[in-house]
């Protein structure tokens, strides 16, 4: 059963990790992938190499979602070339691990444009047209790190966190537009990043989790596609934790 055949879905930074597992999973279930990167245009190619065998609508764009101009650009180029867009992923973001004692303004700074400034690039880009709908679908990808904190990531955390209170206040805003707006915060999810990990860290992990294992990206993929879906109608302003029980 496809469950989003023929819904067109942005996501911003799908070339790699957990927005790659995102895009491929929302294709299998019928949606049509638009997706952004900035540098990783041979990752951008295989990946729409890879969804194109689905038998969907896909296209890749070059645009950083952390500046404003570009998000509206890239927003008004996909109206342009497909009509409408039905749901957005706000999937875009980086680490710059560091004590607050050697954290550099840059370092915070950046962190806070590419994850939480862009997610208000995009949503405001994109909101005209879900309003014109009367329909549209927002997801952010947080983390549980923006609930509960974590040392050496105050600028991650204080991002991802962000994420969480602008989504809430998104979904309240629109809610009476049959607009809504929900959160998903990862665990420890493994990716090719967490595969650099040494092991010891990632064992030390894993046994803070009560199913004692992390994380797949298909794991996120899955809450990205319930929450794209007919099947999540009444669901807005929540944050679905995908963590293995982690914050239990």
């Amino acid at each position: 059963m496809k469950l989003l055949k023929g819904k067109n879905i942005l996501i911003t930074g799908a070339s790699r990790g957990i927005g790659n597992g995102i895009a491929l999973t929302l294709a299998s279930h019928g949606a049509n992938i638009f997706f952004t990167y900035v540098n990783s245009k041979d990752s951008a190619n295989a990946l729409e190499e890879k969804i194109q065998k689905y038998g969907v609508k896909v296209r890749s764009y070059k645009s950083d979602a952390s500046s404003f101009n570009e998000s509206h650009k890239l927003v008004e180029n996909i109206i342009n070339d497909f009509d409408r867009i039905d749901v957005l992923i706000n999937n875009a973001g980086i680490t710059k691990d560091n004590l607050l004692l050697r954290m550099s303004e840059d370092d915070f700074d950046k962190v806070i444009s590419v994850n939480l400034k862009s997610v208000f690039n995009m949503t405001k880009a994109i909101q005209r047209f879900f309003l014109k709908q009367r329909s549209g679908v927002f997801i952010h990808i947080s983390s549980v790190v923006g609930i509960k904190g974590n040392a050496g990531q105050s600028n991650y955390a204080a991002s991802k966190s962000g994420i969480i209170g602008f989504s809430k206040s998104l979904a309240q805003e629109l809610g009476s537009r049959n607009i809504r707006s929900n959160v998903i915060a990862p665990g420890f999810i493994e990716t090719e990043m967490t595969n650099k990990l040494d092991e010891k860290i990632i064992d030390g992990w894993i046994k803070s989790i009560p199913l004692r294992r992390g994380g797949k990206t298909e794991d996120v993929a899955n809450s990205c596609v319930f929450l794209s879906s007919e099947l999540s109608t009444y669901i807005t302003g929540q944050v679905l934790q995908v963590d293995g029980g982690m914050l239990t």
